[in-house]
């Protein structure tokens, strides 16, 4: 079993990767980035104007001067939908671009939804089997966050959220880019850690995480390489959805840091991103459960 675990059978990648052969010249991937970053900064600007349009003045400006904490859950909604610019955008570029299909980005959306399925199951099992084996409890103790009426009334659409945020980030790394960069190159080192470093880099916040933001790029990048290692074993994009969205719903709906990013949040940890001390200790935590799901997602996929 453990054999099969760390075996690397890319094979399902050729699959993959195959609309992506016909133009694969890395000017198209350049340009298409650049073209991509170009529509969701001019977008951007309209979602805000569509906000003035269907919510009060008093609403508007509550969400605008929260967006900098997003310690609303109504403006870490509006963040996390936004993600929805970033589909449009590399799908816009597939089409113009690329000449392609957008669902091509995905794999066969059959086959992705049934692993999708089969390892949310088994990340779900897991978490449910680490809170009855000990130790029990959290030390510190946990916060309360959002009040739990409060919190199931925005659990539809925070979930919703997540997922188009998750789906988005997967889609332009582990769809777009490594797909382009595999139809290029045959080395995994390329389309793997390509992707996987821009990932990383694009977690880089020194405002909030002080001397941590380096160490929260090498997490981010390390999670970017065992989702392209799903992603090349399944030839779809199902599994890393599905990785990266359990991995959401626990950071930001059920337990997040006090402070940043934290409005949907159920729990919240004793400290905040920028108590570098507490944020220390709790990735090498971080990192060990991000290993134990990867592997949990691969016994699912059986692969």
């Amino acid at each position: 079993m453990l054999k099969t675990l760390l075996s690397f059978d890319y094979s399902a990648h050729a699959r993959f990767v195959a609309p992506a052969r016909e133009r694969s010249e890395l000017w198209r991937l350049i340009v298409g980035l650049a073209l991509a970053t170009a529509v969701i900064m001019l977008c951007s600007p309209l979602l805000w104007q569509f906000l003035s349009y269907v919510m009060s003045e008093e609403g508007h400006q509550a969400l605008y001067d929260d967006f900098e904490t997003l310690l609303l859950p109504q403006s870490m909604l509006v963040l996390l939908y936004s993600f929805g610019l970033v589909w449009i955008a590399v799908a816009a570029v597939v089409i113009v671009l690329h000449l392609r299909r957008p669902e091509t980005l995905i794999g066969s959306p059959t086959i992705a939804f049934l692993q999708a399925k089969f390892v949310v199951v088994a990340l779900l099992l897991v978490t449910a089997a680490l809170m009855v084996l000990p130790p029990y409890g959290f030390e510190p103790a946990l916060e309360p966050g959002l009040p739990f009426a409060q919190w199931a009334g925005f659990l539809l659409p925070a979930l919703v959220a997540v997922f188009i945020q998750t789906s988005a980030e997967e889609v332009l790394f582990r769809g777009y880019i490594q797909q382009q960069l595999a139809a290029r190159f045959n080395s995994p080192f390329v389309w793997m850690m390509i992707p996987s470093l821009l990932f990383g880099l694009a977690h880089y916040a020194p405002q909030s995480y002080g001397s941590n933001a380096w160490l929260v790029v090498i997490w981010a990048t390390v999670f970017g390489v065992l989702a392209a290692d799903l992603t090349a074993r399944s030839g779809t994009l199902g599994p890393a959805i599905a990785m990266h969205f359990v991995n959401n719903i626990a950071a930001l709906l059920i337990i997040a840091p006090q402070g940043e990013m934290s409005g949907l949040a159920l729990f919240h940890y004793p400290f905040d991103a920028s108590d570098e001390a507490a944020v220390r200790a709790l990735l090498p935590i971080d990192f060990a459960m991000m290993l134990v799901t990867w592997l949990a997602a691969r016994l699912a996929l059986r692969r």
